[in-house]
């Protein structure tokens, strides 16, 4: 049966894929000349290889390690982007007012983390399933919330989740930083790993891709 995994492919490896966002958009042209264009995807989808991460027979042998604990494609598990992986910029640190998250309505008491891009009518906004929970900082207005006294984070979905006593107030825009994963799986099922020397070895190929609940 599949699963997700709640375990981490290994960072320093991740540090060294290549790989990024993918589109699939229908491009039509017309007999006039003009085009016409359609997305067949309403999110994105990322896709890596990690291959060029692999920088010993250590890191050889956990990525084979960590493959067959995951039975191969069967199972997802998470992976630390390294080009996008903060609610702010890459060199930056996260702060609660990186990104507006929802507005409260006196009631709601779970909000979904999301970043978004770019800006307008135009903006993406993107679902954060996977924080880092004890890298998420929340603010209601402005006023940063501590987690001990007002909101903790859903594990299973990555939501904030205020206490009854600290439901935002109808109105109160509710904002948030943190740090985050992608949820991935293998997209493939063997792994073609060489020794090179005594002490350097090599999997020149270890696709990933995104995956939606």
């Amino acid at each position: 049966m599949q699963a997700f995994h709640d375990v981490s492919f290994p960072l320093s490896i991740a540090f060294g894929a290549s790989g990024g966002p993918e589109r699939r958009n229908e491009i039509i042209q017309l007999s006039s000349g003009a085009e016409k264009r359609n997305a067949r995807m309403a999110y994105s989808r990322r896709r890596y290889d990690a291959g060029a991460g692999i920088r010993s027979l250590d890191d050889l042998y956990e990525v084979m390690a960590f493959f067959e604990a995951r039975r191969g494609s069967l199972h997802a598990f998470r992976f630390r982007d390294p080009f996008d992986m903060k609610s702010c910029s890459r060199g930056a640190t996260p702060a609660s007012s990186d990104q507006v998250i929802g507005t409260g309505d006196g009631s709601k008491r779970r909000f979904r983390l999301r970043k978004t891009y770019g800006e307008g009518a135009d903006a993406y906004m993107r679902e954060i399933t996977h924080p880092l929970a004890s890298s998420v900082r929340v603010a209601v207005d402005g006023s940063e919330i501590q987690p001990s006294a007002g909101f903790s984070v859903d594990p299973a979905t990555g939501e904030v989740v205020f206490a009854s006593h600290a439901v935002p107030a109808n109105g109160a825009v509710v904002t948030a930083g943190y740090v985050f994963d992608v949820p991935v799986r293998f997209d493939t099922d063997q792994l073609n790993a060489s020794i090179t020397s005594f002490r350097a070895g090599q999997i020149p190929s270890i696709p990933m891709v995104e995956v939606r609940s």
